[in-house]
């Protein structure tokens, strides 16, 4: 996946979620805000790594850690969870099938392991 399209991806996620939760907004403010599009990037880089290498761990082992880290600072996993969706539902659209296939995977599994 170019930047680019990661860029778009990641500014998408960010305006999808803070506007489907504007008490974000008053939490975390604009800091928040792009640091949620930073947080998609790492979450589409570490997609693509675990796509790359083959090796789906890579990208569950990202997620306990995110979880922690996201949860430590008061971001709850409901909302880890629902941003996962969200790459869900636009990755398709967005890529070839093969790596689609594969970051839904990813992403899948990671759903629900922080539902466990």
């Amino acid at each position: 996946m170019d930047v680019i399209l990661k860029e778009e991806i990641t500014k998408e996620m960010a305006a999808q979620i803070y506007q489907a939760y504007p008490f974000l907004w008053g939490k975390f403010g604009r800091n928040g805000y792009e640091r949620t599009a930073e947080d998609n990037m790492h979450h589409l880089n570490h997609l693509e790594l675990a796509y790359e290498m083959g090796d789906i761990n890579l990208f569950l082992d990202y997620t306990k850690w995110l979880q922690g880290i996201l949860t430590s600072r008061n971001v709850g996993t409901d909302l880890i969870v629902d941003n996962f969706n969200r790459l869900i539902e636009v990755i398709p659209e967005k890529t070839e099938q093969k790596e689609a296939d594969a970051y839904l995977h990813c992403l899948n599994q990671a759903v629900l392991l922080l539902k466990r």
